[in-house]
Formats: structure tokens, C-alpha cells, sequence
């Protein structure tokens, strides 16, 4: 998902859409990809939007990153459900691996947390972590790992990563949500209300340009 209008980084992203801009001096859409790439998921659907040209420009074909992207634009910036609906009509297929364009993982957990969706007989799995970010849900979920609420209020420690597992039966909730915008976690909490099998799998710290003053912080050693 790359189609965000990254608010909170104006006037940055006035100019430069979110993906594109750098940390550790690399954009964060070129790291991501990479990433993909070690982990075997080669196949990738770009959802674009906001400032699409330059998103697009910079990924291609993929090849450069050492994957194959075919793209498709979101036609209103009306959340994160949408985009996944719009991947989907634009051929993408479940299982698949959900991730936002604007988030740097520790090396290795993306396909770590494929590997733990593909491994069980979940419908959908979300990646939580720990010191959560205000603007996620926290997640609550059994001891066995198995999701019981995306909009935890009893103090859980986690919160969703922004990385999902998305499976038929979850896919099949995106329809008919409340919104615009339509959320993401809406659709899996919503498949875990009527049955589904939604696995949390706790992964590392990530890293994010929130605010203008990140684009500093998270480059200072490169510079």
C-alpha cells in the first residue's frame, strides 16, 4: 500500500510522497521491496495514489529491486481497506502478505511472519510489536495467539505492525465496512466475530516517518 497522503509530513509531502522519502539515506518503498525480495515474496501488487508518478517512476518493474510489480491506482484516498479491495480487483489473489510502503522492518521479519501465516491454518494473521503506536490498535489475543480484538481497551502492550496475513474468508469482510474510510482492522475484526481463524505473531521494532523532524532522526547516522 502506497498511496497514502502522508499528512503529518507536510510540507514534505507536498512535494515527495511518503515511500519515497529516505532512511538511512534509501527510500523506504526501495528498502521494502528489497526486503520482499529476501524473503521470496517476489510477486507484488503496488497500490499507488497520492503523487503516484513519483512512486512509480522509482519501482518500475520491480527488476531493479529483484521483484515483479504490477501497479494499480487507488482512485480516492479512502483507507487502507480500499486499497487492499483495490489490489484485489486489479488481479492480486489470497494468501498474500499486506504491508504498508512507509514502514522499515527489522531484516528478516517479513518473511519470518509469512512463514508463521503460511505454517498454520490461519485465515488471516496480524503482526503486533511492542512500545505501540498511538495512531494503531492494540491487539488482544489468547494465549494461544489467536486474535480476539484488533480495538484492544484492557491495556494490552501490543499493537498492530502494519503487516497482515490476508486469507479468503478475511478477504471476504472488506466489502461493506463503515467509512470512508475503510480500515483494514475493521474487516479482521469483523472475520474473527463470525469465526475466523486470525493469528497474532509478535515481530521486531519498525521504523517511520510520522513527522518532519523523523526524516532527521532516522538519517542522522548516514548523513
Amino acid at each position: 500500500m502506497a498511496a497514502g497522503e502522508g499528512s503529518r509530513l507536510r510540507p514534505l509531502t507536498e512535494v515527495w510522497p511518503k515511500p519515497i522519502l529516505p532512511i538511512e539515506g534509501r527510500p523506504v518503498i526501495a528498502t521494502l521491496l528489497r526486503e520482499l525480495a529476501a524473503g521470496g515474496l517476489t510477486s507484488v501488487m503496488l497500490v499507488t495514489g497520492y503523487l503516484a508518478e513519483q512512486v512509480e517512476e522509482l519501482v518500475g518493474d520491480g527488476s531493479g529491486f529483484g521483484v515483479e510489480v504490477r501497479t494499480v491506482r487507488q482512485p480516492r484516498p479512502d483507507g487502507s481497506a480500499d486499497a487492499v479491495r483495490t489490489a484485489l480487483d486489479g488481479g492480486a489473489s489470497t494468501p498474500a502478505i499486506v504491508v504498508v510502503a512507509d514502514t522499515v522492518y527489522v531484516p528478516g521479519e517479513i518473511a519470518r511472519f509469512a512463514a508463521a501465516f503460511a505454517g498454520s491454518s490461519a485465515e488471516g494473521a496480524v503482526a503486533v510489536r511492542a512500545e505501540p503506536d498511538p495512531d494503531r490498535p492494540e491487539v488482544g489475543f489468547e494465549p494461544d495467539g489467536r486474535v480476539r480484538r484488533l480495538f484492544d481497551d484492557s491495556g494490552t502492550p501490543l499493537a498492530s505492525a502494519a503487516l497482515w496475513g490476508l486469507g479468503p474468508a478475511v478477504a471476504a469482510q472488506l466489502d461493506d465496512l463503515r467509512g470512508p474510510p475503510y480500515e483494514l482492522a475493521e474487516a479482521y475484526q469483523r472475520a474473527v466475530d463470525r469465526g475466523a481463524e486470525v493469528i497474532a505473531v509478535e515481530i521486531g521494532p519498525t521504523r517511520d516517518l510520522t513527522h518532519s523532524v523523523d526524516l532527521i532522526r532516522e538519517n542522522f547516522t548516514y548523513l
